[in-house]
């Protein structure tokens, strides 16, 4: 009964074995008539322009001058398209005013009192009446007018934050407009029309 039992064991490991072999078999087959994998975009490419090689040289050769001419560029202009751009500048923002600390509502409660005391004097002989009245819309119109600077003041931050960001953006298109002129100048020696 054990060599019975043996006996199935090595048909279902040989049966398994065999499924196994075909189906490496049919990967290696399948791998060897894929098409090879898609060479890595060239240099030139990555940078915007347009290589062709003016006197036949291969895509090998073309990739090892343009490697080359990378190295040079950078060399000359000390300028690395390829490497992460640098953090942007951060602008030094002001903290936050308090709604009290222009002094904006203490003048306007100062004025409205001065106001609503000679109002009042005249309208009812009663001063201290008349003063709280307009210190009171002195305090509204002074916090009226702190919001007002302080919209202006972010405002005014906003725009100079934004003139600083397209600078900074022309700066790195001209760095690398430079690079791509000396990449240029290096490659059309070699014999590589460049566009």
């Amino acid at each position: 009964m054990t060599t019975h039992w043996s006996q199935e064991i090595k048909g279902i490991l040989g049966f398994f074995t065999a499924a196994v072999l075909l189906v490496l078999g049919a990967r290696a087959v399948a791998q060897a008539t894929a098409a090879p994998p898609p060479a890595s975009r060239p240099i030139s490419t990555s940078l915007g322009m347009v290589v062709f090689p003016a006197k036949g040289q291969t895509a090998q050769q073309q990739a090892q001058d343009e490697g080359e001419c990378y190295a040079w560029s950078k060399g000359q202009t000390g300028v690395d398209p390829m490497a992460p751009a640098p953090a942007p500048a951060q602008t030094a923002t002001q903290p936050a005013e308090s709604v009290h600390a222009d002094g904006s509502r203490l003048r306007g409660a100062a004025r409205g009192a001065a106001a609503g005391a000679i109002i009042g004097e005249v309208a009812s002989d009663d001063a201290g009446k008349g003063a709280a009245i307009g210190a009171t819309a002195g305090v509204v119109a002074g916090g009226r007018q702190s919001r007002k600077k302080q919209q202006q003041a972010a405002q005014q931050q906003a725009t100079q934050q934004q003139q600083a960001a397209q600078q900074q953006q022309a700066a790195q298109q001209q760095q690398i407009d430079l690079f791509r002129k000396g990449f240029a100048a290096c490659l059309e020696p070699k014999g590589y029309t460049v566009k």
